[in-house]
């Protein structure tokens, strides 16, 4: 696994925990990131996602909402809902290529999701990809 996609792990397992039981502190954070991460590269990789999907996570929402047909962001499980959060935020927010965004979202919910995850996200972040990508 890359260091970068272990850094997207990270901040997937803090947006799980967002969605069912939030961290109170910049402090608890912080450190749970740099316990796992030991880089300081991939640490701030990792906070600049996490703070990212939480700051945009009311467009973040509406854009998945918009895209997903018959499903609402509140209906998905947890953890596709905060995969698809992660790889929109890459999408519409960073520099991070089109399909690397995509695969490495489909890799997290491989390895996190059930068995019909790595579809579902893979076909909504389809749809969520910028204007200027084919």
């Amino acid at each position: 696994m890359s260091r970068r996609s272990r850094a997207r792990e990270v901040a997937l397992q803090i947006l799980f925990e967002d969605d069912v039981n939030p961290r109170a502190t910049a402090e608890e954070l912080t450190s749970f990131v740099k316990a796992r991460l030991k880089s300081e590269e991939m640490e701030d990789f990792c906070l600049q996602l996490i703070l990212g999907v939480r700051r945009n996570q009311s467009e973040i929402d509406a854009l998945l909402n918009d895209v997903a047909e018959n499903w609402t962001v509140e209906r998905m499980a947890s953890t596709d809902r905060n995969v698809l959060r992660l790889g929109a935020f890459e999408l519409q927010y960073t520099e991070t290529p089109y399909k690397v965004a995509i695969n490495e979202a489909v890799e997290l919910a491989k390895r996190f999701g059930n068995a019909n995850s790595a579809q579902f996200v893979n076909g909504i972040l389809d749809k969520v990809k910028p204007n200027d990508e084919p």
